[in-house]
């Protein structure tokens, strides 16, 4: 549709106020302008306004009847742009408007943008484009037509820095291509403002200032130009230079502790440091933000190449090395040889990084000699007996090595010289000697013809056993350790040993506690002593011929027999001990007491030597036996009121026996029966029983909750009766007979009878009701009772329901 068209709107108002509309296409703008008139009836003198209507089709029109008109066109000075995403626009201000509307078009989007006054600036747009602009004034009345446009390209982005520090005196700086951009433009300047600046212009993308400050923080500013030497946007970052690497590094080495103290001279702006220590086999490190570090676990014999190196977040800086030679390792494969006999040869390997070799050899006893050698052996003079600790350090200029394996070694032992025989006998010898130096072990050889005996032993005696009887033998006593073995060299000495020793054939016993002892011998003209020796005493016999008698001996005791003979060269050993053992004692305080009806413990006090005891109560209807370990038995199935005759026999752990008789004992009476409870008068009762066989006396007690009541009736009556007993209790009758010693057994049986409640049913008429309560049934009535029936539990009161107390 092109061209213009008119629309005409009839009005409501007079003729000559009726408004016409005047409206035509604009189809590059894809708008509709709308004009208004005020036409008189002379159609003059007034000019034209017209309303900017923005959109793709003209829905409807309105009539508008307005006295005010649009305001006017603006006019573009200048259009530019300084900032890669922005243009700024000026113009000249419209009379009566209140703000313009700038719009931007590059071909494909369209952006606007409301401002108060020029000039007025487009954002939001793309680096590098050209712009179509114009502008538009707004007013109550409405919009204006939009002004002629002008165009303007917005500047070249910024570049984005990617920067380092290299070296520290350097910087390198680096970006992207720039789109439109044929130039960059880069500057470098401290922080804080102060010094030179250096500026450099390039085609390429990356530049690098040299010659700067090391350690220091600096300030980088790039933009690119395009074709026409106009500058984009710049992009400025901070970078701090790496640090120069620290100067002064001293190096302090602790030989004992094989540890490494590093320090050096801060350098500017180091934020931290770290030390590396290298050799071919190991590497160690420490790190610091002060200026010393120090590096343990350093290995010996090593040389190490030790470095500084400062560091902050542009990069870091290592110094030069330092050599730093450890202290030699311990020396390795040493030995020690006695060659000659008296003097020691000690010799080791050579180790890396050894100057000189220094040995020490210490003996035991304290005494120090040492050898200091470039070599790699050293003698030392040594004596018998000893045992020398043999250490080998290495040294250079670090120190001393650290210290290796300990070796020791032991020369031959001394010879003992003071041998002393300190006991001869028929078949022992025991001699003793001062220790001597080296000896662990001690061995001691008796030669007797083709008999030898042997004895070893770690300390200075020894006892030479099972030798011949008076015979002649050279002893020799050879000093022994475990690393050199035996001193040959050692010279003998003679002793005679002791006449023979009897043997003890037979001991036989009489039965008055005499003993015949019997022995055998082959000494001739010798004086035999027998000895029976035990802890209740020593008894001795002597003769020249094969036996003798020894009486008196006390019962329950162990004793020891030996015999011994003597001749002038003096006594032989004793024979061999024969044990003896006499029968055990009677014990002595039997007591025998009556436990149950049925059961009597016997008990005694514990006899010498008696290990077990049998105990026997015998009567003409049998006999009970016990057989105990202890000091008392229980024996049961005894009848009573029966005479026994009790015997006690003792016997030792091996089985002697020791016959015991006592006197009689009578068995207690027996236990009454048919216990009955019969009712005398308004609070009594009758205790009736049956009297066992033998004649016994008896004793009642009748136990309730609120007292016990004891009855004793007359001698020969088998009844008793308790009086003034209260009422509204439950009680426990025993019946016992009572013993000669005028003692009351305790063993006989109590019965509960819970049916003497009835008996007192009318003197408590709150218990019976208390019952019927409980239980929901009635008690029989008390009169049955007192009519002479015995107590039974029936139809009242439960047993359960009683409480016995003993």
């Amino acid at each position: 549709m092109r061209g213009d068209f008119r629309v005409c709107f009839p009005g409501l108002l007079p003729h000559s106020l009726r408004p016409s509309v005047l409206c035509f296409w604009e189809p590059r703008r894809t708008q509709i302008t709308v004009y208004e008139s005020a036409v008189s009836n002379s159609m003059a003198g007034r000019p034209e306004k017209g309303l900017s209507l923005i959109g793709f089709t003209l829905l409807c029109l309105k009539t508008v009847i307005s006295s005010k008109t649009a305001p006017e066109i603006p006019t573009i000075d200048q259009a530019y742009s300084k900032i890669s995403t922005s243009i700024t626009v000026e113009w000249t201000t419209v009379p009566g408007a209140t703000s313009y509307l700038l719009t931007a078009e590059d071909g494909d989007t369209v952006i606007e943008t409301t401002v108060a006054s020029s000039p007025g600036t487009v954002t939001g747009l793309k680096a590098a484009t050209l712009y179509q602009i114009t502008i538009r004034s707004i007013s109550a009345s409405g919009r204006s037509q939009a002004s002629s446009p002008k165009q303007a390209k917005t500047v070249l982005a910024a570049p984005v820095l990617k920067v380092g520090s290299p070296s520290p005196d350097s910087i390198l700086v680096r970006w992207d291509a720039v789109y439109m951009a044929i130039g960059f433009s880069v500057s470098v300047m401290r922080a804080n403002g102060l010094g030179r600046i250096w500026k450099e212009n390039t085609t390429n993308t990356s530049l690098t200032f040299s010659s700067l400050e090391s350690g220091t923080l600096y300030t980088i500013k790039a933009y690119a130009w395009n074709a026409n030497g106009i500058p984009g946007d710049d992009s400025t970052c901070n970078l701090r230079t790496s640090p120069r690497a620290p100067a002064n590094v001293e190096v302090f080495f602790d030989s004992g502790a094989l540890k490494a103290s590093v320090s050096w001279t801060p350098t500017e702006g180091a934020f931290a440091y770290t030390v590396m220590a290298s050799s071919d086999s190991s590497h160690r490190s420490c790190s610091t933000a002060l200026s010393s570090c120090s590096i343990g676990s350093l290995q010996c014999g090593t040389e190490y190449l030790i470095s500084v190196s400062a560091s902050n977040d542009a990069g870091s800086s290592r110094s030069s090395a330092v050599t730093l030679k450890t202290v030699a390792c311990a020396p390795a494969r040493v030995t020690i040889q006695e060659d000659p006999p008296g003097h020691l040869s000690v010799a080791w390997s050579n180790v890396e990084l050894g100057d000189y070799y220094v040995a020490f050899v210490k003996s035991d006893d304290g005494l120090e000699a040492h050898c200091n050698t470039s070599l790699t052996q050293c003698r030392f003079s040594a004596e018998c007996g000893f045992t020398y600790f043999v250490s080998v350090f290495a040294y250079n200029e670090a120190g001393q090595s650290p210290l290796g394996d300990a070796f020791n070694y032991t020369t031959a032992p001394c010879c003992p010289n003071d041998i002393s025989a300190v006991l001869v006998s028929s078949d022992r010898v025991e001699i003793a000697w001062s220790p001597v130096r080296g000896a662990e072990l001690y061995e001691t050889k008796a030669v007797a013809g083709y008999s030898v005996m042997e004895c070893n032993d770690t300390a200075p005696a020894c006892t030479l056993s099972a030798l011949d009887c008076d015979t002649k033998y050279n002893i020799t006593v050879y000093s022994f350790s475990e690393v050199r073995g035996s001193n040959l060299s050692c010279s003998s000495h003679s002793i005679t040993t002791a006449p023979c020793s009897p043997e003890i054939k037979n001991i036989s016993k009489d039965a008055f506690s005499t003993i015949n002892v019997h022995w055998q011998s082959a000494n001739e003209g010798a004086t035999y002593t027998v000895t029976v020796q035990g802890k209740k005493g020593t008894f001795q016999c002597s003769s020249t011929g094969e036996r003798c008698m020894i009486g008196g001996l006390p019962c329950g005791s162990m004793f020891s027999v030996t015999a011994v003979a003597e001749t002038r060269v003096g006594k032989s050993l004793p024979s061999y001990s024969v044990p003896l053992e006499t029968v055990p004692c009677c014990p002595a305080g039997v007591t025998v007491a009556q436990v149950t009806q049925s059961i009597i413990n016997v008990s005694w006090t514990m006899g010498t030597v008696a290990q077990t005891y049998v105990t026997v109560l015998e009567s003409h209807i049998g006999q009970s036996k016990c057989h105990t370990n202890q000091n008392h038995c229980l024996l049961g199935c005894t009848a009573c009121g029966i005479n026994y005759t009790v015997a006690l026999k003792a016997i030792s752990p091996t089985g002697l026996t020791a016959e015991c008789a006592y006197q009689s004992y009578s068995s207690s009476a027996c236990c009454p029966l048919g216990v009955k409870l019969y009712r005398l008068g308004p609070n009594g009762i009758r205790i009736h029983w049956q009297a066992s066989r033998g004649s016994a006396n008896y004793s009642t007690d009748l136990y309730g909750s609120k007292g016990i009541f004891t009855c004793v009736p007359s001698s020969g009556l088998s009844f008793c009766d308790v009086t003034d007993i209260p009422c509204g209790d439950v009680y426990t009758v025993m019946v016992s007979p009572v013993a000669e010693t005028g003692l009351k057994l305790t063993f006989c049986p109590k019965k509960i009878y819970s049916g003497g409640a009835r008996l007192i049913i009318e003197f408590c008429p709150h218990y019976a009701a208390s019952v019927l309560a409980q239980t929901g049934r009635a008690l029989v009535d008390a009169h049955d009772v007192t009519r002479g029936r015995g107590l039974r539990r029936g139809r009242g009161l439960p047993a359960s329901r009683g409480r016995a107390r003993p």
